[in-house]
């Protein structure tokens, strides 16, 4: 059982303030897979001052330092990958698979990019007698939640490296393996003192305390919608920078062409990686409303290949992160089917043989209208929701029809038509016939959250701007 008693402070791993623990579960087989510290409001305030004394000597530090730093960190992940896929695989029971080959290279990703952009982001610009230039915005704090918990820890902290910020970092407590891992990588790879620290802990005890520390000076939140209106308001006092990437009820417009059951399926591929616990997962599935059947058969089809089982084997599914996730998806099923869906795959309950373990049927519902609860409410589990539309206008009207704004995919034959549909969704991010680009910036409109996170993007959250007057002398 793992035991991670000790935070990540000032370069040393330190007790905290006061010891409360936290017992963290293994979704897969609902016992006590290990304990964590619980931090404070103290244990805060002792890795901000960490990293506000660390801040003046590190943002003064080169680009080939940073860069230099950073590839020290991309080799020393390197060395604890096996250890960081078992451990995402136990806290928060990803199949063995994908913690392997998408949940760990994605952090990787993340921190290799940011090296490799740094040699050329342009950090000056100069304006006749005027001299521009960006500098780290300060100390940044860190919440960071469970569902791909080393992809959202390093696109936060690469490009605060990168930029030459300082930082403290709280993982999710409901997964929170990977984070003490990786700060232990951040260790081993020779991070000078305060420029990383870790405090584990929850919501309450150290979430709150971070945002609204008034030597923090940027606060980033992956999570709900709802936890980030009030990091939001916690932050608010001290007037710092706020960015967020909250949730998100994708649609996933499928043209009418003779693509169709392939699009279905690659979109119900989508929502069951992961357990379908990714907030730009493309939940609403838009279908020419006349082609309704094709698409059922397809996605039952599609549906049927999905298995679910134990994350230590060749499941396509495990579980997902929590009893309490298990019951919020399935009171959303249960709303799906009360209020009128066609149920084409899955549904209520637990997977035949899977009784103990957090288990959810690959589900898929059909005929469903956007004022349905399945394509209103972010269910964040393996739960597709197939509606119709009658043309393209039809259908953009309902994709943008959501408070959210976190992504949108568009499937079909025609390129140039798939365009056209993505210049009309209000998203920010628009993947055509399944792309993927790591290194593009990702982040929200609406109630999907503010700024940008991945690649070069990312840089501008971290930096602020200014502007030197005369800075040149006049001319004659």
């Amino acid at each position: 059982m793992r035991e991670y008693l000790k935070f990540y402070i000032d370069g040393e791993w330190v007790d905290p303030v006061e010891l409360k623990t936290l017992d963290v579960e293994n979704p897969a087989t609902e016992q006590t897979a290990g304990r964590i510290a619980l931090g404070s409001a103290a244990d805060v305030d002792r890795a901000v001052k960490a990293a506000r004394k660390a801040f003046p000597a590190w943002s003064q530090t080169s680009r080939e330092e940073r860069i230099e730093v950073l590839n020290r960190i991309v080799e020393e992940y390197k060395k604890r990958f096996g250890d960081l896929a078992a451990a995402v695989t136990e806290e928060m029971g990803a199949p063995a698979n994908l913690a392997a080959k998408a949940q760990v290279p994605a952090g990787l990703g993340h921190i290799s990019y940011a090296a490799q952009a740094l040699k050329d982001y342009k950090f000056e610009d100069d304006r006749g007698r005027t001299f521009i230039v960006k500098e780290p915005i300060g100390v940044c704090g860190f919440i960071t939640p469970w569902n791909w918990p080393l992809n959202q820890i390093a696109c936060k902290v690469a490009p605060a490296i990168a930029t030459g910020c300082t930082m403290v970092l709280k993982p999710s407590e409901v997964a929170p393996f990977s984070g003490q891992i990786f700060a232990e990588i951040m260790h081993a790879a020779g991070v000078p003192a305060g420029v990383f620290n870790l405090v584990q802990g929850d919501g309450p005890g150290v979430g709150v305390a971070l945002s609204s520390h008034p030597d923090v000076d940027m606060i980033s939140f992956t999570g709900s919608t709802r936890a980030g209106i009030e990091v939001a308001k916690n932050a608010a006092p001290t007037v710092k920078r706020v960015h967020t990437e909250l949730g998100g009820k994708s649609p996933n417009i499928v043209l009418d062409d003779e693509i169709l059951a392939k699009s279905v399926s690659r979109g119900v591929s989508a929502v069951m990686n992961n357990s379908g616990q990714s907030c730009n997962a493309p939940t609403r599935m838009l279908v020419p409303a006349g082609r309704m059947d094709e698409a059922i058969a397809a996605a039952r089809e599609a549906a049927g290949q999905v298995t679910v089982g134990d994350p230590g084997g060749n499941a396509a599914l495990g579980p997902v992160v929590s009893k309490t996730q298990w019951s919020k998806i399935q009171t959303l099923i249960q709303k799906g089917v009360d209020e009128g869906a066609t149920l084409v795959a899955g549904g209520p309950g637990k997977p035949d043989g899977l009784e103990t373990g957090h288990y959810v049927k690959p589900t898929v519902f059909a005929n469903v209208t956007n004022d349905m609860s399945i394509a209103k409410e972010e269910i964040f589990g393996p739960v597709l929701a197939i509606l119709g539309y009658d043309d393209i206008d039809h259908a953009i009207e309902i994709g943008n029809d959501t408070e959210y704004g976190l992504a949108a995919y568009v499937n079909g034959a025609d390129l140039n038509a798939a365009k056209a549909v993505a210049s009309r969704l209000r998203a920010g991010q628009v993947s055509l016939n399944g792309a993927a680009d790591f290194n593009a910036p990702f982040g929200g409109y609406k109630m999907s959250g503010n700024g940008r996170e991945w690649g070069d993007y990312a840089f501008s959250e971290f930096l602020e701007t200014k502007a030197v007057l005369g800075y040149r002398p006049k001319e004659g």
